[in-house]
């Protein structure tokens, strides 16, 4: 069976976990967590990275920063995975949903202003597939009506929005690094901010209310409680695994664009045809490979398809369904507008295997597969 992910791996990353180990310091903000955070600084032109144990926590720590109280509503995508909006509704924060644009499955800016109201404190745009939103737009609604601007980049790791990293345009950028994205450290995220203003609160805030991290760079003589905060370190083994993809960041990128370029390239008289649809990437974006999509006519080709490359040895599988259809998604919160494109567009997508490891003639053979399906 050709999987539909693998975690990547490098060759250094036992080697670094090694070195973790021998150190003597495995909790978190060892030396592979800060250099981790470096590299991300550096490659991205940010200016505070917070490696965090998941995109997730990320995305909690941003809600605290945003000082969401309970009955704030926040306008997002349903088109996304629940974290999205599971941290906003531990703060008692409404997610209000917006419709997609078809074309890259990304919230409709056109459709933000409209949703907001006395009550809204911050829109969250998804950037789906490492393909970015339009974020001129959205910045500029924010700054009119007085929102933060929180980037769920969880698939947008090393992604552009004309010429500026998914992640460091709103106010706060979330990345993930589960097993599933370009690079892994098993379960792991991190925040991403701008604003210097932040930065001693998101401190506190990640290592469990205490002034922990001005205690190690020698600004206080002892460190105690101070506020409100979680434990959202990972282990520095974690960070180990991690940095070994960061330092071939360039050879895993190489890899995946021509996954997709393949499947791109075989699949396109599919689409010429009219029988599929192919992802579709704005001018303004520089995408990261994340994944490799395509939208078939229904639900019900959908499925018959994903049956068809299972007998052919080939995991293919669908995505989100969308929040707002979901028990809970109704139980917290509200889709405002028309559900012209989320669900029926969500019941149309189908992801192929994509993953750092994949051999090209399995590539090719899933493209292969998915031609003979429609010839037959």
């Amino acid at each position: 069976m050709i999987a539909f992910n693998n975690p990547p791996f490098v060759g250094k990353e036992l080697e670094y976990i090694k070195e973790a180990v021998d150190s003597g310091k495995l909790c978190g903000d060892g030396m592979f967590t800060k250099k981790c955070s470096e590299w991300m600084r550096e490659r991205f032109s940010v200016n505070h990275v917070l490696l965090t144990t998941s995109c997730t926590h990320a995305l909690e720590m941003a809600s605290y920063l945003c000082d969401l109280k309970p009955g704030d509503e926040v306008i997002m995508p349903s088109y996304t995975f629940v974290s999205t909006a599971d941290a906003f509704v531990l703060r008692g924060a409404v997610p209000v949903f917006v419709d997609i644009r078809p074309e890259t499955m990304n919230i409709d800016e056109r459709l933000i202003e409209d949703a907001i109201t006395d009550k809204t404190k911050a829109i969250v745009p998804v950037h789906y597939a490492g393909v970015a939103c339009a974020m001129d737009e959205i910045m500029d609604i924010a700054k009119r009506h007085g929102l933060k601007v929180v980037e769920d980049a969880a698939q947008g790791v090393n992604a552009y929005y004309k010429g500026k990293a998914l992640g460091t345009i709103g106010d706060f950028g979330c990345y993930s690094f589960h097993e599933t994205k370009n690079y892994s450290m098993g379960e792991g995220g991190a925040l991403a901010f701008q604003d210097d203003a932040y930065l001693e609160r998101a401190e506190i805030l990640r290592e469990k209310g205490t002034n922990r991290s001005k205690f190690f760079r020698g600004q206080i003589d002892k460190y105690t409680w101070v506020d409100y905060g979680s434990s959202y370190l990972p282990s520095d083994m974690n960070a180990a695994y991690l940095y070994a993809e960061l330092e071939q960041a360039e050879q895993i990128d190489r890899k995946r664009h021509s996954i997709y370029r393949y499947y791109h390239e075989a699949l396109r008289p599919l689409a010429q045809e009219g029988l599929i649809e192919q992802p579709f990437v704005p001018d303004y974006a520089k995408h990261n490979a994340h994944m490799y999509y395509i939208k078939l006519k229904d639900l019900e080709e959908r499925t018959k398809l994903i049956a068809y490359l299972k007998e052919k040895g080939v995991m293919a599988v669908f995505h989100y369904i969308p929040l707002h259809s979901a028990e809970a998604g109704m139980r917290f919160g509200r889709f405002h507008g028309e559900d012209v494109y989320t669900t029926k567009e969500s019941e149309r997508l189908m992801r192929l295997p994509m993953f750092y490891n994949l051999d090209m003639k399995d590539v090719e053979y899933v493209a292969d597969c998915i031609l003979k399906y429609f010839k037959k």
